[in-house]
């Protein structure tokens, strides 16, 4: 598929993905196939171990383009995977997804970020989810990330009332993971991507899994796939890789299998 709304390069084992749609980045329906067209190849690939996400601009992404959003709203074809979690092939990818956030990050633009696993987010970063306040609903899984995110508290004030965080207050609540000055956020987000790249993809991916599905159970269940991850990793060559380069005092040489 040719890109018209976002670069996808890829770099080694990172994929780098560059939302750049104009008018602040708002999300339409060649967005939405686009980055399932990336996450797709992300997934037939054996390369890729982390997935780094930007956006071009002053604004990651001030919220849906309208056409679209009468499409969601209208829910026609509600079976189909792409109305019902336009960003879950984002959310749904096996290795880790880095995002760096700047400027308004709202509506779907915050939708979409609920999808990665690691935000980042530029210290001009505001982040809200207006719909409600504005007598409608999020349509891309806002009313159901955040409170996973942040807890019900904090989400309910962002959904009811339309609360704007702005970055210290998203690092505050969880909803970032560091914050960084805006001339630093790229290079920022590049050093943990390269930093996540270079460990065990196998431990990694069954790491997100481990937490993310965790989430989701009992204690006694997440344990229980804990402990059955551990078993499976013992098994790879990754693992024997890892534990014979701690022997021998070098970088470890990872292969993915």
């Amino acid at each position: 598929m040719k890109h018209e709304r976002l670069n996808f390069l890829a770099s080694g084992p990172i994929a780098h993905v560059v939302i750049d749609a104009g008018n602040e980045n708002l999300v339409d329906r060649r967005l939405i196939n686009e980055l399932e067209d990336v996450s797709t190849q992300v997934t037939d690939s054996e390369e890729f171990r982390v997935v780094l996400l930007e956006a071009r601009g002053g604004d990651f992404c001030g919220g849906w383009e309208a056409s679209l959003r009468d499409e969601l709203l209208q829910r026609n074809g509600f079976a189909d995977p792409a109305v019902i979690d336009p960003f879950g092939v984002i959310a749904n990818l096996a290795c880790p997804v880095v995002v760096a956030l700047q400027g308004k990050v709202q509506s779907a633009g915050l939708e979409l970020a609920l999808a990665c696993d690691i935000r980042l987010a530029a210290d001009d970063a505001r982040f809200s989810l207006p719909e409600v306040a504005e007598g409608g609903f999020p349509l891309a899984g806002g009313s159901q990330r955040l409170p996973r995110a942040i807890g019900r508290a904090q989400a309910l004030s962002m959904l009811l009332l339309g609360d704007e965080l702005d970055a210290p207050a998203a690092l505050r609540s969880g909803l970032v993971s560091r914050v960084l000055p805006t001339v630093d956020l790229a290079a920022g987000a590049l050093t943990i991507a390269e930093a996540i790249a270079a460990l065990g993809p196998t431990a990694v991916r069954y790491a997100k899994e481990a937490a993310i599905r965790g989430s989701e159970m009992s204690l006694e269940q997440g344990l229980r796939l804990e402990t059955d991850l551990s078993v499976i990793l013992q098994t790879t060559r990754d693992r024997e890789e890892g534990v014979r380069a701690f022997l021998e005092k070098r970088r470890p040489r990872f292969e993915s299998r």
